[in-house]
């Protein structure tokens, strides 16, 4: 596991899973290229009694043929003379083979890329139901771990199975994107030695997904490898929003039309206004659509503070379909030097200040660390009426609420006297409006800090960027 960065959570569960004193069925999901095929092979060094890839878009033959040149490879001794007819007999060729194997450590089966394996009319779910609750289930040494980056199918037909898979997951792992920290010894291990700041700008438009950020090459700033990657001919990422959701959604239209949606309002839309932005009707199919968003980390949902219920928003934070929506999707072909040429224009500086706020949004663990309430028990929503608004907010169960402004910027933070104006208005009209009686701290978030004059007084809490790397 040298080669592994870190997913240290998941790990030690994967591992742990091998140890216990029953068989196991472990759903392992995430995004498409979120590195979760990859830490399985690596956990467990290949050392798997059985493994094999579902293929996109073939049909039940192709699929069980598939099945047999796998088996095949590791059954030497006694292999099947030809493919099974259809599901039943492939996982019962399945078990011949692993009743073959002696000893009472964990036989580890590994069935990646499942809802390939789901073709139309082929029963695949009945013999995966017929393995596990005939045989697998009653034993003690199977390990069996799926997984799949089509997120709505990994939920409807495992996570909330109410057929015979109903509740026989025994564990699940979602797989999230790098965090900061991450992302820095990850482009480390590749040689590559950016700064903060530099990470960051690659973060906001990468975010955490490791096979994007395999492709930074050195030698680069963040800026041209941004360049590189989305708006040079041939880009990798120019294409990627289509075949991102097209690979994690059946019907992907729908989804990026909750996400289009979305993405015109920053701080989110209520799930009547996604329904008349997108189109969509209300009902089932939309909670469904917005749970596996969720479910995916492309969107979150939230309660703004002292809001009911149905005033939840949802509001998109993956920072690649930002970036897709806001510029690349926007480009000419034929600019191939875009990002370099819109590098502090006004449009850049309104989206990098969003961005940096979206990087914030998901390292609040490291903020509240460096705040020192890190076993403080909180919430975390956004606030706003028609006067002012607040992005970000800590409500803490010791009586305080940090009040917290996000600010991107090349050089340290300067509050002049327009901007302490705004805000003594913003935190003044705040108190007045929830009538809360807690002490609030003004939290400034950074990237270089705030420069010291006779306004940086307002700031209770001065955090900058590096406090975003802790682990």
């Amino acid at each position: 596991m040298k080669h592994l960065i870190g997913r240290q959570k998941e790990i030690k569960k994967l591992q742990q899973y091998t140890t216990s004193m029953k068989s196991e069925f472990i759903a392992v999901y995430g995004r498409r290229r979120v590195g979760k095929t990859y830490l399985i092979r690596e956990v467990f060094a290949n050392q798997f009694a059985f493994q094999m890839t579902g293929r996109d878009r073939v049909g039940k033959a192709d699929q069980l043929r598939q099945f047999h040149t796998s088996i095949s490879r590791y059954n030497k001794i006694n292999p099947p003379e030809k493919p099974a007819k259809d599901w039943f007999e492939a996982f019962n060729q399945l078990i011949d083979f692993l009743e073959l194997i002696e000893g009472d450590e964990k036989k580890i089966i590994f069935l990646d890329e499942l809802p390939w394996l789901d073709t139309p009319k082929s029963k695949f779910l009945s013999g995966l139901e017929y393995f596990w609750n005939s045989w697998a289930s009653a034993r003690r040494d199977i390990l069996l771990i799926v997984c799949g980056s089509a997120a709505s199918w990994m939920i409807t037909n495992l996570l909330n199975n109410r057929g015979g898979l109903h509740n026989r997951i025994t564990g699940r792992i979602k797989l999230a994107p790098f965090t900061l920290a991450e992302t820095e010894a990850f482009l480390k291990y590749k040689g590559i030695a950016f700064d903060p700041y530099q990470i960051i700008l690659l973060y906001m438009v990468l975010g955490g997904i490791p096979f994007y950020l395999d492709n930074v090459e050195p030698g680069r700033s963040a800026t041209q490898n941004i360049n590189a990657l989305c708006f040079e001919k041939g880009a990798m990422l120019r294409d990627e929003y289509d075949n991102l959701y097209a690979s994690l959604f059946k019907k992907a239209g729908r989804h990026k039309a909750v996400v289009e949606a979305l993405a015109q309002k920053k701080k989110g839309l209520t799930r009547g206004e996604i329904k008349q932005i997108s189109k969509l009707p209300n009902g089932g199919r939309l909670t469904r659509i917005l749970k596996e968003l969720e479910e995916s980390t492309f969107i979150r949902q939230y309660r703004p503070f002292g809001k009911k219920e149905r005033f939840t928003l949802y509001q998109l934070i993956d920072p690649y379909s930002l970036f897709y929506l806001n510029f690349i999707q926007k480009s000419s072909t034929d600019d191939e030097n875009f990002w370099i040429n819109a590098h502090e224009t006004p449009i850049y500086r309104a989206w990098s200040g969003y961005a940096f706020e979206m990087v914030c949004l998901h390292h609040i663990p490291q903020i509240k660390k460096a705040l020192g309430i890190g076993g403080v028990q909180t919430s975390v929503a956004s606030w706003y009426n028609e006067a002012a608004q607040i992005d970000l907010l800590i409500d803490r169960k010791d009586q305080v609420i940090n009040l917290c402004e996000m600010k991107f910027s090349i050089q340290p933070f300067t509050i002049t006297k327009s901007y302490a104006e705004k805000l003594r208005h913003k935190i003044g009209t705040f108190q007045t409006v929830t009538k809360t009686n807690k002490a609030l701290f003004l939290t400034m978030i950074t990237t270089h800090g705030i420069a010291q004059n006779q306004y940086a007084y307002l700031v209770q809490n001065d955090l900058s960027m590096e406090i975003l790397f802790e682990t």
